[in-house]
């Protein structure tokens, strides 16, 4: 269909087609969000075309700031001066907001000849500015050949250093030589391939810095390309991402807009030597050694040291070729492209689409990329993303606060601290004599922690965590203050250790130990390394005998597992966090290896605030996003961000009132009032009543019929007492049963049967009219999966899935928003609040299940009285809010599906689709998910 440009108030938004009006509408409050500089929170339901209102509104604000910018640099460089101070309220604020420095404010009743004369001196200097911003490259080209002049020098300075210290150390040896004989204290001689498993000569920052004399961020600063204003749009998986990215490509912006894809090393490595080995953690810390192995082999060349302990290096990346992803660079620019499309290049032109990726980032005007890479400081940082004055648009973000707490909570067992511990003890032993005593003091440090961690589990480190009995069981929860107190380890400074343990890459060093001894051995070592490959073996977890898979099937699909103390790793970043906004929890059960410690991120405003505080604007976006009150207060207020910079926007949906009927029921056939309480619900009368319902329901309502339940346990107790009374055989009369599997890789399978089943009935009349999936809320099936058309005709919520209150992690939750949020007149606890709105965010994400595209159609049954009540009413979202229904018994519920049962379900003619495709779809996308968690 042509393309149309469609004129909101004195805005053009180009679009593929007429947009609905409340596409209109939603890409007009989304560009007075992001001209404003706002944080903006969207809501527009699945299928009124959420992705081409982002794209069209986004990008039609960044065409017109950038329009502005040009014709405002263009007069002020022609005329060489300022805009008037009745003129410059727009262009002016444009421009400084680019430079970075907004006007000076003055004081009312000042003389009019002083405020013009401040207002001239500010206009000729941002004219100053503009003509010096032009003149940049040049200044570059000096400062690039300053810098090769004080690498000459520097170079020059460091050879004599390196000459004194050779002499002073060929003196000592001699004399040590003398005095204990000839060789006696050589480090004995390595194998072949074995020195790039030592630990190489470590210096901290503040050493390399006072030794240079020159701050080496400073310099590449300077050399770094400028970034253009763009949009970071991110999302949750790939396949979300390469979906948007084909939105793009259909948009009136597809030709013209500068796109980039970023991805993780394990998406879009093509070296297969290092893809192959499978964990992600491993993929990254190879390619980072190879790159540096090509940098010190490119910096021994140049300077030719005389000294060098190390013969052989890991090969560097072929794929990694400046003048090749230069290439790949300005490819992926010219022309959109998902993550596919950028691997498949980098394939064809041996290029690594990883690091291309990121150095067409300065240019684009759109990058596409997952949360974690946006939202992770550090990983950020990696990626060369720069948030100054740019624009942010998180897309599917109903679990944004989630993502975040998940992203900086790690939990450690106590097997894999004492496993950690073995391993580095031994790599101490084996290379100890080859390392300098920085890297002694460090690693000493590392095993300290380690072996402090196990004693205050209860452990022992120097015994068997599997055979260890813990004398004390039981949850503890401490602040991280007091948790370093008891562990006898707050006079170690964590941050130099976390930052050793990033630099020197000792996780990955004894990753290389351990895989290398588990196969090659000397014989004079073989005693020993045989012990400890024993001992490492006997730390694995133990599991139930099962039929076990071929050796070499089982072995080529699984990843390799990755060094324990890379977990550990985060467990010890973890730890700097500030007292306030973490906990540590001890989890000490029956033994040793199955007790833990974890660390718990209570405030996930701190990762954020950096985003909200560096961007122009923010948009958070979803198809589900109420109850929104956690953003605003948990992730906006305790970010620091003015209730007055927050937008709310919500849509309805493009469907007409009579394509859904949103059900409350509050009691069953038999009067039996509907409250499945955690007391309440193994009832038996409680079970039965939720039987009965859906056995109605499924007589009037043909197709596919999804019955969302709180829990698995909770499932398998409904579904063994409807089997021993027989309703389950009444509801198989009617439909075939389906139950979710817990395990992610059997949800393909089973989506694929239901599908199949829904369309072979749909093709022959008889008994059966369908099929009936029953799901667990929170599961495989409550999120991605699109029950659209004859798949999701109806869909019944039984009961309010509350979190477990007693859980440890949401106590301390809620106990702390009940400090740190201030309470509402009138309204219940913030902790309190927590807890109805996690219950209300999944039976949101469950229910949105149906109801997918304009002309599609469904039921929504919630059974629970407490539904009714208007403060839960109120976090239903406002589509489904505004039609919702609410019966007292159940007769007018099913005479309500019954009424409209002739035109709602048999005389409405749905529009044909691919079911069992769209099933694949569905299950791609838990696929992505349980691979990305």
């Amino acid at each position: 269909m042509a393309n149309e440009t469609q004129k909101v108030g004195t805005i053009h938004f180009p679009f593929p087609f007429t947009p609905y009006s409340i596409q209109e509408d939603f890409m007009a409050e989304l560009y007075r969000v992001l001209e404003a500089g706002k944080i903006g929170i969207f809501e527009s339901p699945t299928g009124t075309g959420k992705s081409l209102s982002l794209i069209c509104g986004a990008l039609s604000w960044l065409r017109d700031f950038e329009q502005k910018k040009r014709e405002e640099e263009a007069r002020l460089l022609e005329t060489g001066t300022g805009p008037l101070h009745d003129e410059k309220d727009e262009s002016l604020c444009l421009l400084s907001s680019c430079e970075g420095a907004a006007a000076t404010p003055r004081p009312a009743g000042e003389p009019a000849w002083v405020t013009q004369f401040v207002q001239k001196k500010e206009e000729r200097d941002l004219v100053d500015r503009l003509k010096a911003e032009q003149a940049r490259r040049k200044q570059r080209e000096e400062r690039l050949q300053r810098l090769q002049h004080r690498a000459q020098f520097k170079y020059a300075a460091k050879r004599l250093r390196q000459e004194e210290e050779e002499t002073e150390h060929l003196l000592r040896l001699s004399r040590e030589m003398l005095e204990t004989g000839l060789g006696a204290e050589r480090p004995e001689q390595l194998e072949s391939g074995e020195e790039e498993l030592v630990v190489a000569e470590y210096e901290s920052d503040e050493e390399k810095k006072a030794a240079s004399g020159v701050d080496e961020d400073e310099d590449e600063d300077d050399l770094e390309e400028e970034h253009v204003t763009k949009i970071y749009y991110c999302s949750r998986t790939h396949s979300q991402l390469a979906q948007f990215v084909h939105e793009v490509k259909k948009s009136p912006f597809g030709r013209d807009v500068r796109l980039v894809s970023l991805g993780s090393r394990q998406n879009l490595c093509v070296n297969e030597d290092v893809k192959s080995l499978g964990s992600v953690q491993l993929i990254n810390d190879r390619c980072v050694d190879m790159q540096r192995s090509r940098h010190e082999k490119k910096k021994g060349a140049e300077e030719e040291k005389p000294k060098r302990r190390r013969q052989e290096k890991q090969a560097a990346c072929p794929f990694y070729n400046h003048e090749q992803m230069g290439l790949l660079r300005d490819e992926a620019l010219a022309e959109v492209k998902d993550i596919e499309q950028l691997l498949a290049l980098g394939k064809e032109a041996r290029a690594c689409p990883y690091y291309g990726s990121r150095l067409a980032i300065p240019a684009a005007q759109l990058v596409v990329l997952p949360y974690q890479m946006l939202l992770h400081a550090a990983t950020r940082q990696a990626a060369g993303i720069r948030l100054q004055e740019q624009v942010v648009i998180i897309d599917e973000a109903h679990n944004l606060i989630d993502t975040i707490t998940g992203m900086h909570s790690v939990e450690v067992s106590g097997s894999q601290l004492c496993q950690a511990h073995s391993q580095l003890l031994q790599y101490m032993e084996r290379y100890g004599k080859r390392l300098k005593a920085k890297n002694l003091m460090y690693l000493k440090q590392i095993l300290y922690l380690l072996e402090k961690f196990v004693a205050v589990l209860g452990g022992n480190i120097k015994q068997n965590p599997n055979t260890q009995s813990l004398s004390q069981t039981g949850t503890e929860l401490k602040t991280i203050n007091d948790f370093l107190f008891q562990s006898q380890i707050d006079n170690i400074n964590l941050f130099k250790v976390q930052r050793y343990c990033e630099k020197s890459m000792i996780s990955r060093k004894l990753f290389g130990f351990t895989e290398r001894y588990g196969a090659v051995l000397s014989s004079r070592e073989q005693p020993k390394l045989a012990g400890f490959q024993q001992f490492l073996q006997s730390l694995q977890p133990r599991t139930t005998e099962a039929p076990a898979a071929p050796a070499d099937e089982s072995q080529a699909g699984a990843p390799r597992p990755a060094s324990p103390l890379m977990h550990i790793e985060g467990f010890l970043a973890a730890l700097t966090t500030a007292n306030q906004d973490g906990r540590v929890i001890l989890s000490r059960q029956g033994s040793l290896s199955q007790s833990t410690l974890k660390f718990l991120l209570l405030n996930p405003a701190v990762h954020f605030a950096q985003v909200v505080k560096e961007c122009r604007a923010v948009v958070i976006a979803g198809g589900t996003m109420q109850p929104v009150s956690d953003f605003r207060q948990q992730l906006l207020a305790c970010a620091g961000v003015e209730a007055e910079r927050v937008v709310e926007f919500s849509c309805g949906h493009v469907i007409p009132p009579d394509n859904i009927l949103p059900l409350v029921i509050c009691s069953g056939i038999s009067n039996q009032p509907l409250e499945f309480t955690f007391q309440k619900r193994e009832l038996p009368q409680m079970m039965d009543e939720a039987g009965r319902i859906l056995c109605n329901l499924c007589s009037v309502v043909p197709g596919g019929v999804v019955c969302f339940f709180s829990s698995y346990e909770y499932l398998r107790q409904v579904h063994a007492h409807w089997e021993k009374g027989g309703l389950l055989g009444r509801l198989a009369a009617r439909k075939k049963i389906f139950q979710e599997p817990k395990s992610a890789h059997q949800v393909e399978q089973v989506l694929l049967a239901y599908s199949r089943c829904i369309q072979a009935c749909g093709q022959e009349r008889g008994g059966v009219t369908g099929a009936l999936l029953l799901s667990v809320v929170g599961g495989k099936m409550s999120e991605g999966i699109n029950f659209s058309d004859n798949l999701g005709r109806c869909v019944v919520m039984v009961g309010m899935p509350f979190p477990n209150i007693r859980s440890p992690e949401l106590q301390e939750k809620m106990a702390y928003l009940d400090q740190t949020l201030p309470r509402a007149p009138g309204q219940a606890p913030p902790g309190k609040n927590l807890v109805e709105n996690l219950c209300m965010k999944a039976v949101n994400q469950s229910i949105g299940r149906a109801i997918r595209h304009q002309k599609d159609f469904a039921s929504i049954v919630l059974l629970d009285q407490r539904y009714a009540r208007p403060p839960v009413l109120a976090k239903l979202p406002a589509w489904i809010r505004a039609r919702v229904e609410v019966k007292a018994t159940f007769g007018p519920a099913i005479a309500a599906v019954q009424k409209v049962s002739p035109t709602f379900f048999f005389l409405r003619v749905s529009p044909p689709r691919d079911l069992i495709s769209h099933c694949l779809l569905s299950a791609q996308f838990h696929r992505e998910k349980s691979a990305s968690s």
